[in-house]
């Protein structure tokens, strides 16, 4: 197939990743209202997916295996689009949390998985995972930005407001039906088909991929603590409601180019130890500007620039540790089993100190010991002979 389908295949299923997630939590807050939700039920509609996307990754290697890469890729963005239009049948709370549950799923497939199509159809070009966390991240930002204004739009219609980014899954599914005949997996023969089946295992006795994984966890748990507490954070130091959100905007709105540039930089030049701390740094910069009540905007600014780095790098480690796509999918589905697990408790944990405190300060030097350790393990990560060994492959 040519390379600009499937730079658009890879784009248009990254795209439908979060939607379904970001759509819904400006409208947390009317959906409690409206529906008489329960403040735990309702950080479900968030909370869940994420869980879905750890528990549920394993399982993306093993349906690859039986019906193909491909294949598979395509029910993963079938169960995303059923469940996002699920949300337009009628607006329950029932079907709210199923849709969530069903959606998780759907993305916890689809994600280690766009890594191995990335490692299959661009075998030496790495730095295309910039296309797929790119578009993450535009999804995420178009879903959460239009949430509030489709919803006042349809005359207060949460059906309408959140079943209508099934459109997205639509367009993707009619993209990937041209994927279908591919059998992937199902063609290998004989001893071809032994390697491609022990390469598929999760690596869990690979140390390199623990390290992995746990790298995963520690960004994923950076990521979603700044998305959750950034706006209340900033309210807490006397920011307006609206200055809130907007910080809470530029916080996404910057990675987009972030994630864009990064992996392609890496590429480059392999030096994959000095962008992973660099990004590090920029956001233990970002938090001690917030320790010390400094103007939030710069501060968000590079906790942006962090975030924006850190998840198309940790997408892309998998990708050039291995040899074989099936490998590049069970490392990826291993990194993102335990690191989205890990990921989700992160917000519950500043919450936990937040409350325990009654201050963010202790919150925000937890999140300082998050990003020290992190940096620990990219070091691991990144030693002398991985650095060579990628650079020789690279070139």
């Amino acid at each position: 197939m040519k390379k600009y389908f499937l730079l658009l295949a890879l784009f248009i299923a990254a795209l439908n990743q979060r939607p379904i997630i970001t759509s819904v939590a400006p409208l947390l807050r009317t959906m409690q209202n409206d529906l008489a939700m329960s403040g735990l039920t309702a950080s479900l509609l968030t909370t869940l997916p994420v869980l879905c996307m750890g528990i549920f990754a394993p399982a993306a290697t093993v349906l690859r295996d039986r019906v193909g890469l491909e294949r598979t890729i395509f029910i993963a963005l079938f169960l995303i689009t059923g469940a996002t239009a699920l949300r337009g049948i009628v607006s329950s709370v029932f079907i709210l949390v199923v849709s969530a549950l069903v959606g998780g799923i759907g993305i916890s497939l689809a994600g280690p998985l766009l890594s191995g199509f990335i490692k299959k159809y661009f075998p030496t070009k790495p730095g295309i995972v910039s296309v797929y966390s790119a578009s993450m991240t535009v999804g995420a930002a178009i879903a959460s930005a239009f949430a509030i204004p489709l919803y006042n739009r349809s005359n207060h219609s949460l059906t309408l407001t959140l079943s209508c980014w099934a459109i997205l899954g639509v367009m993707a599914l009619i993209i990937w039906s041209a994927f279908l005949g591919n059998r992937g997996s199902e063609g290998n023969k004989g001893n071809k088909e032994s390697l491609v089946r022990s390469s598929s295992k999760l690596p869990i006795r690979n140390k390199k991929a623990v390290l992995l994984t746990l790298f995963f966890g520690l960004m994923a748990s950076m990521f979603y603590s700044v998305t959750a507490w950034i706006s209340p954070i900033a309210l807490n130091f006397g920011y307006s409601a609206a200055s809130a959100a907007m910080l809470l905007t530029v916080f996404t709105i910057i990675q987009i180019p972030v994630s864009l540039t990064i992996p392609f930089l890496v590429s480059r030049s392999g030096k994959r130890r000095f962008y992973l701390i660099f990004c590090s740094v920029s956001e233990l910069i970002g938090i001690v500007m917030l320790l010390f009540h400094l103007p939030m905007l710069p501060a968000v600014i590079l906790l942006g620039i962090g975030a924006g780095g850190l998840f198309p790098l940790a997408l892309m480690l998998p990708i050039v540790e291995t040899d074989t796509p099936e490998e590049a999918g069970a490392w990826s589905a291993m990194s993102q089993c335990g690191g989205y697990i890990i990921g989700a408790m992160g917000p519950l944990l500043i919450g936990a100190i937040y409350d325990s405190s009654g201050s963010f300060m202790a919150a925000l030097v937890a999140m300082l010991a998050v990003i020290v350790v992190m940096m620990g393990v990219q070091l691991l990560v990144t030693g002398r002979k991985t650095v060579d060994q990628t650079s020789a492959w690279m070139d």
